[in-house]
């Protein structure tokens, strides 16, 4: 619980460079620091926040962000989560000459990266952050050089809003699939989590991992219905299809497998996840 630099502070503190951290960066105050900076170029990473025309136009050739989608889809704070939780197979990173819109300005260049059937948020980050520098490197140069072209954005832009603690919710009515996206897509914020319902007592458990699941043949079930569990997995039906839960935090506990979580517990028949808003 202690206030520490960012590794860019360290690095640019190692190197001599002046760091300013400002409190707002909305400010006459701010937009005039970077003008007597005297900078050719500023470059915008995971900031969330729309700059002011003053800011974006302190730098002598603009505000260039590196943006975690392929653009116009998911503008907004949360484009790598969107992504997965709205099921898509790909995605990747823009270059975008800032204007003063929500993500609306040109677009410089791209790269594209698949998305795996199991890879979280944080994982899916960890790839497009490397990914992104990469391009940074590349293509920045050539910007500043004049040598790339700022293309208007194409039509049908889609909104990655500001995530909030209660989409973590699950409701096993919804698909397998879906809910699986959900599990990756808000791990590891804001996490995901379920109520689970033994008798009269309600409980609520976070759903850390998840993996698809076949539907045990001959079964008949309703979404929420615990269908068993083995070595490494706790199987639920949903709306449609089966998800296997395969890491879990009951109330008050660690964060487990599935198997550890329930050794010495026993889920009594009748146990299974409440709808949300139960």
């Amino acid at each position: 619980m202690k206030l520490a630099p960012p590794p860019v502070k360290v690095r640019a503190s190692e190197l001599g460079i002046e760091v300013i951290q400002p409190t707002k960066v909305r400010t006459p105050e701010f937009a005039l620091q970077l003008r007597e900076a005297g900078a050719d170029l500023a470059v915008v990473v995971a900031y969330g926040r729309i700059l002011t025309s003053e800011v974006l136009a302190a730098p002598r050739l603009g505000c260039v962000n590196v943006h975690g989608s392929l653009l116009p889809k998911y503008r907004g704070a949360a484009p790598i989560q969107w992504a997965i939780v709205r099921g898509e197979h790909e995605t990747g990173v823009c270059l975008m000459h800032m204007d003063a819109g929500l993500d609306t300005g040109p677009e410089l260049a791209r790269a594209t990266i698949a998305i795996g059937t199991d890879e979280t948020a944080g994982e899916l980050s960890e790839r497009l952050s490397k990914l992104g520098a990469d391009l940074l490197r590349r293509e920045l140069p050539r910007f500043a050089a004049g040598a790339l072209t700022p293309v208007p954005q194409a039509e049908g832009a889609t909104l990655a809003p500001i995530l909030k603690k209660e989409d973590g919710a699950l409701d096993f009515a919804q698909s397998a699939t879906a809910i699986h996206n959900r599990v990756r897509g808000f791990s590891p914020w804001p996490g995901t989590y379920a109520f689970l319902e033994t008798g009269t007592a309600r409980e609520r458990v976070k759903i850390h991992r998840t993996r698809l699941h076949a539907a045990p043949a001959g079964v008949s079930s309703t979404p929420g219905q615990l269908l068993g569990s083995d070595s490494d997995r706790i199987l639920v039906a949903c709306g449609e299809g089966v998800l296997a839960i395969s890491e879990l935090q009951f109330e008050g506990g660690k964060r487990l497998p599935a198997a550890t979580a329930l050794a010495g517990r026993r889920l009594p028949p009748e146990a299974h996840f409440a709808k949300p808003d139960a």
